[in-house]
């Protein structure tokens, strides 16, 4: 494969040179396979939980003991959970996103949780081994090789006790959050977790409020980190759950908010459709505030380029991106990668579009 040079990105706000139709974008049989088989997964809706405000480590930028959910008291009663799920159902949610601090230390709620809605993904140090029993996708979080987990993280053979933990789990898949400190030991630590046939995907470090720290990127970090994702995506398409235009998204120097407009409640008045109508953000005592609720609650929303949020913000912009057979391939390549990482199951396949090229219509 040959990889894009990052100097040949198009300029954005660009105009079509022809107005395509919709059905006329479908007429190629690629782009309608590709569409027909993400189409399939439009019935997913999410919700988050936290499941537990206990860690076994504190991370350097830690979403969660930030603002008030940190301080909620923990409902640990199954029986709470197990009704909380079921009304989610009545709610019509689909999907749910178990988070908090580290939900492995609550195996009995991640249980109650997967059986009355077992369409879900959860977020994890991975330091704790979650049982079999429990079948939703599980993200481990990476943020380097283990001497930078151990300075930023505090825990010693981190990646090491991770993969010991979760090699050839088909419900694991490693997600490397990059930040200005670690880009250069992607590869090496990309290169560990083939080696042990993991499959990877790639997250952007994004400040919580009020965060100044070393770990927040830099209009510099943002354009290494895109091509960074760009090699290791062209190098390993194999082990690496990306597409490019996921690196475009999320090193853009706007955040995704500002790209796209953020359909989360917290950014979204809107209450009659979409994520401003069906998501809810829980706490660990089973409340949840509107006016906070997002994928990944009290993170900047100027500094925004979460894997967790692009997964709602880019996949719910089907008709900005519907506008010629190119834009429209990096798209859908976007959402086979949204789904391949999220959904336990669900196999990529070879991206569509292999250049690089801006979101469309972006402020300039």
């Amino acid at each position: 494969m040959t990889v894009p040079n990052l100097k040949d990105v198009r300029e954005p706000c660009r105009k079509p040179p022809i107005q395509w139709k919709f059905a006329d974008i479908l007429a190629d049989p690629s782009i309608r396979a590709r569409w027909e088989k993400v189409r399939r997964y439009f019935f997913l809706r999410e919700s988050t939980y936290d499941m537990t405000s206990r860690c076994n480590i504190r991370c350097e930028g830690c979403y969660y003991f930030e603002g008030q959910k940190q301080y909620a008291e923990e409902n640990r009663a199954p029986e709470a959970w197990r009704e909380l799920m079921r009304a989610e159902k009545d709610r019509g949610v689909t999907f749910v996103v178990l988070a908090g601090a580290e939900p492995a230390l609550v195996p009995d709620l991640c249980q109650v949780c997967f059986e009355e809605m077992p369409l879900g993904t959860i977020a994890t140090n991975g330091l704790i081994r979650i049982p079999e029993a429990v079948g939703y996708r599980i993200h481990i979080s990476v943020w380097g090789n283990d001497a930078t987990s151990k300075r930023v993280r505090g825990a010693a053979d981190m990646l090491e006790r991770q993969l010991d933990n979760y090699q050839d789990d088909p419900r694991a898949v490693f997600v490397y959050t990059f930040t200005p400190a670690n880009i250069d030991e992607a590869y090496d630590v990309t290169a560990i977790l083939a080696k042990r046939n993991a499959k990877v995907t790639f997250n952007m470090f994004s400040a919580p409020v009020g965060y100044d720290g070393p770990l927040k990127h830099t209009p510099a970090s943002l354009g290494r980190v895109r091509q960074t994702m760009v090699d290791l995506l062209a190098a390993d398409p194999e082990h690496v759950l990306f597409s490019n235009y996921n690196a475009v998204v999320h090193t853009h120097r706007l955040g995704l908010h500002d790209l796209f407009s953020c359909p989360y409640p917290r950014r979204n008045p809107t209450r009659n459709v979409g994520l401003g109508r069906s998501f809810r953000q829980y706490r660990t005592d089973l409340s949840w505030d509107r006016n906070a609720a997002c994928c990944v609650p009290d993170t900047d929303c100027a500094d925004c380029r979460h894997y967790a949020a692009g997964s709602a913000i880019v996949t719910s912009k089907l008709f900005r991106h519907a506008i010629d057979p190119e834009t429209f391939r990096a798209w859908l390549d976007y959402v086979d990668t949204y789904l391949a990482v999220w959904v336990k199951g669900y196999e990529k396949e070879p991206n569509l579009y292999t250049s690089v090229t801006e979101p469309p219509c972006c402020p300039p």
